[in-house]
């Protein structure tokens, strides 16, 4: 019992004898497999463009969260000193700063 009747074996030879045919295989194979730009690259290249889109957002908010937090520096001078205080351990002249440090025992 043949696995392929005989029109369809008829066929799939002159597919296989066909020039053009051979061709376009090859180019499609060479396309896929062998090219700069083949679907390995790509998909590469789709997951780094995906992931700087991810970096591009993550920045985007932290630009715009600065941005409010000048504002707010900018605009009150009590929230200025909160931060000079809370961030670089600045003090008054007549002032000790004791920082305490909580464990996490």
């Amino acid at each position: 019992m043949a696995l392929l009747n005989k029109k369809t074996q008829k066929r799939l030879k002159s597919y296989l004898t066909n020039k053009y045919f051979i061709s376009l295989i090859a180019v499609i194979i060479w396309v896929i497999f062998f090219d700069k730009d083949d679907l390995l690259s790509q998909r590469q290249l789709r997951n780094k463009l995906h992931q700087l889109q991810e970096e591009k957002k993550y920045y985007q908010q932290e630009i715009e969260k600065n941005k409010e937090d000048i504002n707010e520096l900018k605009t009150n001078p009590e929230n200025l000193e909160k931060f000079a205080r809370e961030k670089y351990l600045m003090k008054k002249e007549n002032e000790e700063i004791f920082v305490i440090i909580k464990d996490s025992l």
